[in-house]
């Protein structure tokens, strides 16, 4: 097996002419042997420590704390074995030490091309310092989604987003940059609005939170607009879990007469996942961070086992994000995807949170599993709620779920005992059902709120 040189070790997604018809935007990386990609890895992770231990305070007490100096780190081995990990509260105190970036970064403010925030989604919102660095490579995570689904500089992106501080959709749009493709913005306007003005400029991709994808084909159907007519051929989805649900994925590509794309990102760290062509969950993109999925011990999960995403980011050098723990639970496959890709594969994307994990009698159930069950039940439509209490000895679930439209309300006692058996079936648990009325469950325009949990903080 060759050796990496310095000239690999660039960051080159332009080698050589790029043939419209090819499966890849940088098929050098996107292919790149494990080996390689591990040697890859090891050189990077090396130079990033170096350069947080003598830029980021955050960081160089952290190392000293551990009894960590960055040339210690000798293999991946030693890595994922030795450097500490952080969370989302590290940072957010580290911040707080002077308002509003603290001791966490890399850069001086002079170098701030954007500045952002999480969604705030899971507590206090994150800051986040974009530099040009971050906004290009950024972008470029979006593109190898676009480029691999077939999208092409001749497509019309439209942005059904509001354009706030959220960070979101913004680096979609970088990615739209780079492609070279055009940009169409929803901002500004109300759902109906967005809906004529797709009919009106007929872009070719949707860009918008899976949720709110299903929201506007109900909307055009109260509206008397046929979406799978419209001239959307792709739709791209990002901010929470769907498009990479089978069940979820078929509403809106039914819906829209389209295909139904996801990219797993995490706005501190990178558009991190670009979703696989072949619809088979998302693939971290290597040659711009490196991922470990970890058990509840920190230990690194097998083939084909659920674990905590643990991710390092090589494009985030305005606050550097190494071994950041992301909470969410994902299936590792490593090996050559039937897309051609080498890139650890997520299948079937984010599974779920290690905080949302409900336990019923001894069993662990996450809420994208119950979801995932969903469609094995005539007349159950896409809106859904997870509802989770304490009960005397075990976690007690309940979910509402909306019927399709047109479904009859003396078949609602009906859904609701064949979901109640599936999931008995399926999981081993017995979960509450109840069937509201169609239009019942709250509609969102970013991230949707699936996940209720009623259980006292201080248990």
């Amino acid at each position: 097996m060759p050796s990496l040189n310095a000239n690999m070790l660039q960051h080159e997604p332009l080698l050589g002419a790029r043939s419209r018809s090819s499966a890849f935007w940088n098929e050098y990386t996107e292919t790149m042997p494990r080996e390689l990609l591990d040697e890859l890895h090891l050189k990077r992770l090396q130079a990033l420590l170096r350069y947080a231990y003598d830029r980021v305070p955050f960081y160089r007490n952290l190392y000293q704390e551990a009894d960590m100096v960055p040339e210690d780190i000798k293999s991946l081995d030693d890595f994922n074995r030795y450097v500490p990990t952080i969370d989302k509260k590290d940072l957010l105190r580290a911040q707080a030490v002077n308002p509003p970036w603290g001791d966490s970064v890399a850069l001086s403010p002079d170098y701030n091309l954007y500045q952002f925030q999480t969604s705030g989604s899971t507590g206090t919102p994150l800051r986040i310092p974009f530099s040009l660095h971050s906004q290009l490579q950024y972008g470029e995570q979006w593109v190898y989604l676009y480029w691999g689904v077939g999208i092409r500089p001749s497509d019309s992106f439209y942005f059904a987003f509001p354009w706030g501080m959220f960070a979101g959709f913004w680096s979609a749009y970088w990615g739209v940059r780079c492609l070279g493709a055009t940009v169409i913005s929803g901002g500004g306007l109300n759902s109906e609005q967005r809906l004529r003005q797709i009919q009106l400029l007929k872009p070719t991709v949707l860009v918008s939170t899976p949720t709110y994808a299903i929201y506007l084909i109900e909307l055009a159907k109260e509206l008397g607009i046929d979406t799978s007519a419209t001239s959307i051929r792709y739709t791209i989805h990002a901010g929470e879990p769907g498009a990479s649900i089978p069940t979820t994925r078929q509403v809106i590509e039914s819906g829209w007469g389209a295909k139904a794309f996801e990219l797993y990102g995490v706005a501190e760290a990178g558009a991190i996942a670009p979703g696989c062509p072949d619809q088979h969950g998302c693939h971290f993109a290597e040659d711009q961070g490196y991922a470990t999925v970890v058990d509840a011990s920190g230990n690194p999960v097998g083939d084909g086992e659920v674990g905590e995403n643990v991710v390092t980011s090589y494009c985030q050098m305005a606050q550097p994000i190494i071994k950041y723990r992301t909470h969410d639970l994902v299936r590792a496959h490593y090996g050559v995807c039937s897309c051609g890709r080498t890139w650890l594969l997520y299948d079937g994307g984010v599974l779920g949170r290690t905080d949302d994990m409900i336990t019923i009698k001894g069993t662990n159930v996450y809420p994208a599993a119950i979801e995932y069950l969903l469609a094995d039940v005539p007349g159950v439509g896409s809106h859904y709620e997870l509802h989770v209490a304490r009960g005397s000895l075990n976690d007690e679930v309940m979910v509402k779920v909306e019927p399709q439209p047109g479904v009859s309300a003396e078949t609602y006692p009906h859904i609701e005992k064949g979901l109640q058996q599936v999931f008995k079936t399926k999981i081993g648990v017995s979960i509450s059902v109840n069937v509201v009325n169609p239009g019942e469950l709250p509609r969102y325009e970013l991230k949707a709120k699936r996940f209720f949990d009623h259980r006292p903080k201080n248990i």
